[in-house]
């Protein structure tokens, strides 16, 4: 016992620590309806590591993270300036979807001409979170506590911007989404460098989704989904461990788990209430 504590010590502190941040911005995508905009971010962060392994620079390079960076800062830029794309009948998803389909050819095709290409991309795709060191999570967590206090100062407008459209329309919308879309590569580019392209779009994107189906104040969806990140990682990594799985598609798949098992029980609760409130009242009738 204390040999897996060991080894899973370190992932699980990271496990814990980092995702609360991305549960948060994941509740203001949800609520966007722009689902697939963190894993376009995330492959286009994994895009900007692909062109920094061709340019001959390793995975753990200095000049890797900002280049990846970089790429990441041009696409949340491509966002904030498509937010009303819909007035020149194009839909933000098709905004969202074509940079995700470009840079995932673009990675294979960088990929293709570095050595080992075909493990780098089995590596952005999935990570490896139990390889995590303590200086990688002291690190990001210093990152993600700045801009978790960045969201905080402004994170009225940021509300305002996401839940309520019509609220906003005296603010400069186009530049709150960039503050918004701009720390969010950060925190993309941090995650997705230790995590991979999946475990940080579910940690983005189920916390969220689970927590809008069991509550309706933001405060306490934020709450639940902190919870359910946190018993999928503890869940998954403990099952990786036991099973000699991969660590980041273990925590993966927990969090698909209990997404079923929460979108099982509020469908079923709503069966029952439905029911309950239209059962014919036999009170009074003779028997």
């Amino acid at each position: 016992m204390s040999g897996m504590w060991e080894v899973i010590k370190w992932p699980l502190i990271a496990c814990l620590i980092l995702p609360p941040l991305l549960t948060y911005l994941g509740m203001h995508v949800v609520r966007r309806g722009v689902i697939f905009v963190d894993l376009a971010m995330a492959q286009v962060a994994s895009l900007g590591t692909c062109l920094a392994l061709f340019l001959g620079y390793s995975l753990h390079d200095r000049a890797t993270f900002w280049i990846a960076l970089v790429v990441s800062f041009a696409h949340a830029i491509l966002l904030s300036a498509t937010r009303n794309s819909e007035k020149y009948h194009v839909p933000q998803e098709a905004v969202v979807g074509v940079p995700f389909v470009f840079a995932a050819a673009a990675s294979i095709l960088f990929l293709s001409k570095v050595a080992g290409g075909q493990d780098e991309v089995q590596n952005l795709l999935i990570g490896d979170i139990l390889s995590v060191t303590p200086a990688d999570v002291v690190q990001r967590a210093a990152v993600f506590v700045l801009l978790a206090i960045f969201y905080a100062f402004f994170h009225k407008k940021l509300m305002l911007i996401s839940f309520d459209p019509r609220g906003a329309e005296a603010l400069h919308v186009r530049l709150w989404d960039f503050l918004f879309y701009a720390p969010f590569a950060v925190v993309i580019v941090n995650f997705v460098a230790v995590a991979g392209t999946l475990l940080t779009f579910s940690y983005l994107i189920v916390p969220a989704v689970c927590a809008s189906m069991l509550a309706e104040r933001f405060y306490a969806r934020l709450l639940i989904g902190w919870g359910i990140s946190a018993l999928a990682s503890v869940g998954g990594l403990v099952a990786s461990c036991l099973f000699d799985l991969p660590t980041g598609a273990a925590i993966v798949c927990a969090l698909g788990m209990l997404l079923a098992v929460v979108g099982t029980a509020v469908v079923v609760r709503k069966h029952l209430h439905d029911r309950t409130r239209h059962r014919p009242n036999l009170m009074g009738q003779d028997v």
